[in-house]
């Protein structure tokens, strides 16, 4: 693992690893606010082809409310991007950013509690997969 996201491959095809991810943001409070198609806007804007490639932007309201509350910049970080890709040699990854990660250069420790909540519930939703 890296030390700015959680990560983990699996042997499905696409459709199937959004479904499922979307469906594990949910258990844990998380809803999808933007969706980002990488292939297909590098086709639009470059004409290139690239691979399937999602980014999910996931937000967890009452965590989100309470990080505006503490840091009223901290949207520009928000939401938590997780990203689907397909892998050259077959499969995909799924990955999430580790939002304690992303925020700590933000000294603030109200902010940094509600970082290490969210980072919990994403890494569960990585692991539990």
């Amino acid at each position: 693992m890296s030390t700015y996201y959680f990560s983990r491959l699996f042997n499905w095809d696409f459709d199937t690893a959004i479904n499922r991810v979307t469906e594990a943001l949910q258990q844990e409070g998380f809803g999808i606010l933007t969706e980002i198609d990488v292939k297909e806007t590098l086709k639009k804007k470059l004409d290139v082809d690239f691979r399937r490639y999602k980014i999910l932007g996931a937000c967890n309201p009452p965590f989100a409310y309470q990080a505006l509350q503490a840091e009223d910049k901290i949207g520009t970080m928000l939401p938590c991007n997780v990203i689907v890709q397909e892998k050259p040699e077959g499969g995909v990854e799924i990955a999430a950013v580790d939002p304690l990660a992303s925020m700590q250069a933000v000294a603030n420790d109200t902010l940094r509690n509600v970082a290490i909540q969210v980072q919990e519930k994403l890494k569960k939703v990585i692991e539990n997969l």
